[in-house]
């Protein structure tokens, strides 16, 4: 067993980031990750790490700094939210072409305008076709969890792509819970020595990053990006069977809760997920059939896996912490997505929920479980996209 404390999901993340000691870390502050870094940043003024911290004047010179520091054979992280990811988001898709394995803790904030530092999943879902994987973490365990595994997952040889560990700011970026830390000297055996590929620093084997290709050969590189993607979760998997062995912590592509005998279920991401399981205890309590499946790894995402979990319910309802205005919610449509290889097709709503920060109360999960009632029952929808929680 590791050692339990008392700390915020900002704190488990700079613990984990300590005890890989990745070789270099460039970052800017923002809300609500300043925190995260700005304690990583004492472990390399303290020289707990060997860490190498560049501090620059951007978000998007953080990322820059991450590309150069990582195709020169390194060890890399940073972490940021909301503005500082989307001011990332040009270097985003050139870390993810160029094979870059930089993982990076994302504390979900929603996007201006107008101006909200607060959690909602706007930042993550606009950057969900970067080309980085994306694990969600419910609370600050997972985030810590999640983080350790990242590094093994991105750095894979078969992948080394870059990868975000999501976890909903001031929910669980400045929450204290109980999170139990791994020994040091496990969490250094477990991700292993820092393998390069390619380095631009091996000065005798010289290499280019980043050449000009035209319609000669664009194409079928970006289908070997896809490639590379679909091997992402069976790597996945065989690390979290690997951390189930050094801790006793199981963890999937997604986690579901009483769904095996459901007829109905609700999806949803990341701390909403802990709220949304209490409600469904209470109607199991009074023989509602209800479960829930919450998302782990949303890219590369899951589709067959999910659809094969969710083949039997007659209704689900996605939550979305995040909107695509003009569409369904970005969970919403990878969701139907995985429904439409089923024979039976159960119906599926969508509720927007939660944005800036807007607190996800106990009445909402149960309303959703309501109204999946009725349309599992008769089989009608009255409105697939709704706002819940607004103010009248």
């Amino acid at each position: 067993m590791g050692t339990i404390v008392a700390v915020t999901g900002n704190e488990a993340c700079a613990q984990a980031l300590k005890q890989i000691n990745p070789d270099v870390c460039a970052a800017y502050p923002i809300t609500p990750a300043t925190d995260l870094m700005q304690r990583f940043s004492s472990f390399v003024n303290d020289g707990k790490v060997d860490t190498e911290l560049v501090l620059v004047e951007s978000e998007h010179s953080a990322m820059s700094a991450c590309i150069g520091a990582a195709a020169a054979g390194g060890r890399v992280a940073t972490a940021t939210s909301s503005q500082g990811l989307a001011l990332m988001w040009e270097m985003l898709h050139i870390a993810a072409g160029t094979r870059l394995p930089i993982v990076m803790p994302l504390v979900n904030r929603a996007l201006s305008a107008p101006l909200n530092i607060h959690g909602d999943h706007s930042d993550g879902m606009g950057a969900r076709d970067t080309g980085w994987i994306q694990l969600y973490s419910e609370n600050a365990q997972e985030a810590y969890d999640n983080t350790v595994q990242a590094f093994r997952i991105a750095e894979h040889l078969d992948i080394r792509l870059p990868a975000m560990v999501c976890m909903d700011g001031f929910i669980v970026s400045h929450s204290i819970e109980r999170v139990e830390y791994i020994d040091d000297g496990d969490v250094k055996k477990f991700v292993g020595k820092f393998k390069t590929v390619h380095p631009l620093l091996d000065l005798d084997n010289p290499k280019s990053y980043g050449p000009l290709i035209l319609t000669d050969m664009y194409h079928e590189y970006k289908r070997a990006q896809h490639e590379v993607m679909t091997k992402v979760p069976g790597v996945v998997l065989d690390v979290a069977a690997d951390f189930e062995k050094m801790t006793g912590r199981k963890y999937s592509l997604f986690e579901t809760y009483r769904l095996d005998d459901a007829e109905m279920a609700i999806v949803v991401m990341s701390s909403a997920a802990g709220t949304t399981k209490d409600i469904i205890d209470q109607y199991r309590d009074r023989g509602v059939k209800i479960g829930l499946l919450k998302p782990r790894m949303f890219r590369p995402f899951p589709f067959q896996e999910i659809a094969d979990a969710l083949n039997h319910v007659k209704a689900i309802a996605v939550l979305d912490r995040a909107d695509s205005f003009g569409s369904y919610g970005p969970l919403f449509s990878e969701i139907t997505g995985a429904v439409m290889s089923m024979k039976s097709k159960p119906a599926v709503i969508n509720k927007i929920f939660g944005l800036g920060g807007r607190d996800y109360l106990p009445v909402q999960a149960e309303q959703v479980i309501d109204e999946l009632i009725q349309v599992a029952e008769t089989g009608k929808v009255e409105a697939i996209k709704e706002y819940i929680g607004v103010r009248e």
